[in-house]
């Protein structure tokens, strides 16, 4: 394993009991109620689906990780993959917590609208990592 690897998949790792303690911590205020007055049921869909997207997604950039260290993508290419498999849960899951709507019935936040860019970035870095085993420069 490379060090890049090494210390990525190490940053995943850690991320991820945070991620699980961020999605305990927000059902165990949802279900006692208490100052969760105004939230609305639409707001904690989003919020479980944020911390169901990051937890998922950074799984798969840790095996995503791995697999790259058996690339034959140059250099840059390996690093521009690795980013996106990273990038891309923050994205993804940001969105859902940035765009949950602030009423029952009122649009979503501003911030739904990085979903879309992050899932492109995970499809264009996932395929990039499958291909990187089968085609060398």
């Amino acid at each position: 394993m490379s060090d890049a690897t090494r210390w990525l998949v190490a940053f995943a790792f850690i991320s991820l009991p945070t991620i699980a303690f961020g999605g305990y911590f927000l059902l165990s205020i949802l279900r006692r109620q208490a100052g969760t007055e105004g939230i609305t049921p639409v707001q904690r869909d989003y919020f479980r689906a944020g911390h169901a997207h990051a937890g998922v997604l950074v799984l798969v950039a840790i095996v995503g990780l791995l697999v790259l260290d058996y690339s034959r993508f140059p250099e840059w290419a390996v690093w521009a993959l690795r980013i996106g498999l990273l990038v891309s849960p923050l994205l993804i899951s940001g969105g859902f917590f940035g765009g949950a709507p602030r009423t029952a019935d009122g649009p979503p936040g501003p911030l739904v609208k990085i979903i879309p860019i992050g899932a492109v970035i995970f499809g264009i870095s996932t395929l990039g990592v499958g291909l990187s085993l089968l085609i060398s420069f």
